[in-house]
């Protein structure tokens, strides 16, 4: 056993200080608003030294009571580059003890909760669980055990080295579900019922997880929200990044080369190698890669062959994911047709695809049309192709669209939008920001109630995946089914579907 840390005290719990035993020690948290809240709870050793960039160890287990009352330190980042910083906070704890979690549950005296693990978004290179909107209290509320976690980001996290393990912040997404399994019980969460949901890079990191041999019993249904399998094979591609960086600082491209660089020159070579980028228009970037060990295939074609079929999935994206990145940046505007159908040429788009959206869209501008295509590529198109692959599999799949406009900025349906409406935390600023004070909260309190369903159930409300390809609309108006929608335009796209046999 440590001596104690700094937050590690002996002194007595009392009514508004709720303790609970964990595997590594007592953690002492808070109640807020009728629910217990534990904040910063390390669930692997700080990644400093020469855990720098291997595998998370397990954390040293502490001697008297340990307070969990502050978000612990975030990963090493730097926040997103303007215009995207005014849309998208993301806040800032020093320190290393970055492997963290956080937990809201209604009571740890309970048994046998749903859980639900929180994985955020932020392209492999931004955000954490300290974010605002992400906070917990409103599933705890409505009897869900949530759980919030940090991860590894960019080189630190995703990295490619010849020295050192890949994917380590998938690493770290597994041993904090590992923490879940081996201690949510006694923060009255059922392990057995464990449902982890993810947005965008959070998203595509469960879908991996799907993949992954070494994840599987840690979770018993999924939630992808904007994000679709997707993985690179371990080649020149997915060492570029690496590579670039490691170039502008003047070292080699190893794990024990930059090890000793220190965190801002080594943050500032690599904000200065993948600015300008976006998930939708491509750039330097991290990504999850197919390293043969944690993941040995890549993750869309091991669920379309039939991995983690019994786990129930939920998936999604927004009508208009593109206007995120599209809009504050002006493109959607300053695209010509020149432009645009150079990028159809880069993205391999059939002619017919894109006269089908042109001709439901006759007055889109070129930047409009370019990026309702790529959502489609990106995210629509591989979602529905895993929907049809695990139709009658023993795991029930379900699909919604979000679709209701923001004012803000001419923003529409843009990504990230629906987790105000998704955590039902639409008063938190960073939610305003994006969507304006006048958010319809019916329509959050039919998300959040979707979802809570969902971990606690398997059904959140609207039929299963099948031929006739039922997706729940949110938005705009009244929450409803629809029944293959646009699938004029999913037509053109090959392979779309995927037939059994």
């Amino acid at each position: 056993m440590s001596a104690l840390p700094p937050s590690v005290s002996e002194t007595s719990p009392s009514e508004t200080s709720p303790l609970v035993g964990t595997a590594h020690g007592t953690v002492r948290g808070t109640r807020e608003g009728g629910v217990a809240v534990f904040r910063g709870i390390p669930y692997a050793a700080p990644p400093v030294g020469a855990r720098r960039f291997a595998a998370p160890e397990p954390p040293e287990p502490w001697e008297g009571v340990r307070d969990a009352v502050a978000f612990g330190p975030t990963a090493p980042k730097r926040p997103y580059a303007p215009p995207l910083d005014r849309l998208l906070p993301d806040p800032d704890v020093p320190g290393d003890d970055c492997l963290n979690l956080n937990v809201w549950t209604p009571s740890p005296d309970a048994a046998g909760l749903p859980v639900l693990v929180w994985i955020h978004g932020g392209s492999l290179l931004h955000g954490s669980s300290t974010v605002p909107l992400y906070d917990g209290a409103a599933f705890a509320r409505d009897g869900v055990v949530f759980v919030s976690l940090n991860y590894r980001l960019g080189i630190e996290g995703f990295g490619v080295f010849p020295d050192a393990p890949a994917n380590r912040g998938l690493l770290d997404q597994i041993a904090a579900l590992t923490w879940v399994r081996d201690n949510i019980a006694a923060f009255g969460g059922d392990p057995e019922l464990v449902t982890v949901c993810g947005e965008s890079a959070g998203a595509i990191g469960i879908a991996a997880l799907l993949a992954a041999p070494r994840a599987q019993g840690l979770f018993r249904r999924a939630v992808l929200q904007s994000g679709a399998p997707n993985a690179l094979p371990l080649d020149d591609a997915a060492r570029r990044t690496t590579e670039l960086i490691a170039r502008r600082l003047g070292v080699a491209a190893t794990a024990g080369a930059l090890a000793e660089v220190d965190r801002e020159r080594l943050l500032d070579a690599q904000t200065e190698v993948t600015s300008g980028g976006s998930p939708l228009t491509g750039g330097n970037s991290f990504q999850i890669v197919v390293d043969g060990d944690l993941l040995p295939r890549d993750p869309l074609e091991a669920l379309l062959d039939g991995a983690s079929a019994d786990v129930d999935l939920l998936m999604g994206a927004n009508t208009e994911e593109y206007r995120l990145w599209f809009v504050p940046s002006g493109l959607t505007e300053k695209l010509s047709r020149v432009g645009l159908r150079l990028a159809l040429l880069k993205f391999r788009v059939p002619r017919e695809t894109e006269r089908a959206y042109r001709a439901n869209r006759p007055d889109a501008a070129p930047g409009e049309l370019l990026g309702a295509l790529a959502t489609d590529l990106l995210l629509r198109v591989p979602l529905n192709r895993v929907a049809d692959a695990r139709a009658g599999a023993p795991g029930s799949t379900r699909l919604y669209e979000f679709g209701w406009p923001s004012p803000v900025l001419g923003l529409g349906a843009c990504h990230a939008l629906e987790i105000g409406f998704v955590l039902d935390n639409l008063d938190k600023p960073d939610a305003v920001a994006l969507t304006g004070p006048d958010a319809p909260q019916e329509l959050a309190d039919a998300m959040h109630t979707a979802w809570v369903r969902f971990a606690a159930t398997g059904d959140p409300g609207w039929p299963v995946w099948d031929e006739s390809r039922p997706v729940m609309g949110f938005g705009p108006g009244t929450p409803a089914v629809v029944r293959a929608p646009r699938d004029d335009e999913l037509r053109g796209w090959a392979p779309y579907r995927r037939r059994k046999g």
